[in-house]
This record gives C-alpha cells, sequence and structure tokens, in this order.
C-alpha cells in the first residue's frame, strides 16, 4: 500500500483502538497486569519492629549502625508485543485478513498499556526475528509500532515461534508482560508444538500470554468438492476432495490434536490464552484474557 493509504489505515486503527482502550479495557488492563515486582528505593536506619531479613549488613558494618533496604512495588511495566507477520497472516476467508486482525488486537494492547503509563516494545517474527522495537513510550512511538504491523515486509514465508520466544528471553532481561499473537500453527508431523522448550524459558522469565487468531475455514473444512491448495509458507500445493467425509474428518481429527496439544503445553507452563476469531468479537476475547 501506498503511504497516503497505509496513514489512512493507521489512522483509522488508531481511533477505533484507542477508544476500546479508553472505554473498555484500561481498567481491565490495569487491574490484570499491574506492577508485580519491588524495587529497591532506600536505605534507612532500622526502627523497632524492622523485618531483620531486609538488613543491609554492608552499610551496617560501614556505619557501625543498623539499616535495612528500603523497597516499593514496581507500577510501570514494560509490555512487549511479539507479532507473527509469516506469509499465513496473509489469509482471510471471512471479516479480516489474520494480519490486519492481529494489528488490531495488538493497538489495543498497545494503548491500554500507554493508558496505564508502560512502555511498549514490539518483536516481529516469521522463521526469524524480522524486526525488534525496543520498549519506549509516547504516542510517536506506539504509532511506530503500529505502521510496521501494516507495511513490514517479511523476508521470510514461515514460522518459528521458538525463535521469537528464545529473542525475548535473551533481549528483555527485567521481567515483563509479553503477548504473543500468532496463529500458533508452529507444529512436527504429529501436531505436537515445536516450540516447548523456548515457551517454558520465556513463561518463567515473563508473564507471557497467548493470544491466537483463527479464521473460520481453519477449523474445518467446508464441502466444496475438489480444490487445489496450497500452503502459504512452504510453498507446497495439492488437489484436495473436499466432498469426502472421510478427508474431512481426519483434518477435524488433526486440528483438534493440534488445539488440543496447545492447549496442554500452555496449561503445564501456566500461559493464560484466549482464540479469537478473524470475523469475530474481538472486544469478548480480550475482556476474557484481562479477566
Amino acid at each position: 500500500m501506498d503511504s497516503v493509504e497505509l496513514l489512512k489505515k493507521v489512522r483509522k486503527i488508531e481511533i477505533r483502538t484507542k477508544a476500546l482502550s479508553h472505554q473498555i479495557f484500561a481498567g481491565e488492563y490495569h487491574s490484570a497486569f499491574k506492577g508485580r515486582g519491588m524495587a529497591f528505593s532506600e536505605v534507612r536506619e532500622y526502627q523497632w519492629g524492622d523485618d531483620v531479613r531486609a538488613m543491609d549488613w554492608n552499610v551496617t558494618a560501614r556505619l557501625r549502625s543498623p539499616y535495612i533496604k528500603v523497597f516499593e512495588e514496581e507500577r510501570e511495566l514494560t509490555v512487549v508485543l511479539l507479532v507473527d507477520v509469516s506469509r499465513s497472516g496473509l489469509f482471510g476467508t471471512k471479516g479480516e485478513v489474520r494480519r490486519e486482525r492481529i494489528a488490531e488486537i495488538a493497538a489495543v494492547l498497545a494503548f491500554s498499556a500507554a493508558i496505564n503509563n508502560d512502555k511498549v516494545g514490539a518483536l516481529f517474527f516469521s522463521d526469524h526475528v524480522e524486526k525488534f522495537i525496543p520498549p519506549k513510550k509516547g504516542r510517536n512511538h506506539l504509532l511506530h509500532i503500529l505502521r510496521e504491523m501494516l507495511e513490514l515486509e517479511p523476508t521470510s514465508d514461515g514460522t518459528d515461534l521458538g525463535a521469537a520466544l528464545e529473542f525475548l528471553s535473551g533481549s528483555i532481561k527485567r521481567r515483563c508482560t509479553a503477548f504473543l499473537l500468532s496463529d500458533m500453527l508452529d507444529v512436527d508431523a504429529a501436531g505436537a508444538p515445536r516450540y516447548e522448550d523456548a515457551l517454558k524459558v520465556a513463561a518463567g522469565r515473563h508473564d507471557l500470554s497467548v493470544i491466537r487468531v483463527v479464521d473460520p475455514l481453519e477449523t474445518e473444512l467446508p464441502n466444496v468438492g475438489l480444490v487445489h491448495i496450497k500452503d502459504s509458507e512452504s510453498g507446497r500445493a495439492s488437489w484436495v476432495n473436499t466432498g469426502s467425509a472421510r478427508v474431512r474428518s481426519a483434518y477435524a481429527k488433526w486440528w483438534s490434536s493440534v488445539s488440543e496439544n496447545l492447549s496442554k503445553l500452555l496449561l503445564r507452563y501456566k500461559v493464560d490464552s484466549v482464540t479469537i476469531p478473524t470475523d469475530g468479537d474481538m472486544v469478548k476475547g480480550l475482556m476474557q484474557l484481562f479477566r
């Protein structure tokens, strides 16, 4: 798209998602993702009743008088959006294509974070990290992230969730709130996730949530006879007889297995998640996640 069309699209998404952030999500976001850590504030002299476990023994020894460390709750968060920009993001049969729906969801999260005075960063990935925008504050910074969501052309077609999660764990040292936005279709031949190890590490270091965005036709094959299909990521093509009940049943079984394996994995590592369809209510899904 040209620059004029891009700016119009960015502005449209900004207006829509900023309104949602202010009217609906700001309170839910704040209560769900408020600061959870304790940051060092100062050292002061020990007073009767203070917890001796907070004693600063180095200062105490140097000044020959008891001193303790004072901590305060961290309120400011760092939010990182992990955005899947692989070729499958261009798929869409109802509502929006996946990439546009992901951009809207990410924008709502970004503006909700901004209302809470949090820093926001973004990591765009295909089968490798395409671009990383370090966390910062400010409207111009958020609009820069939004423009990249709509405009960035990936150099690869595939998907590697493990690479994105490993980059998150390695590049963001302090605990952050991270949202992974993807179709989560990065599985082996048996339908098992290929990114378990990376997810385990990332979920242990950060507050990770998964927002799975799917198209309705991905969940089941329609009965439309013999069709020619092509994998947008691998390039492989094949003829499929969707008129066959056996073929439709096998696909439904595969999709159910993939979804079940994902649910078990996220539950194992205590990762909150929600599935949002490209043609469904984004608001309902995000409220479910926040609560």
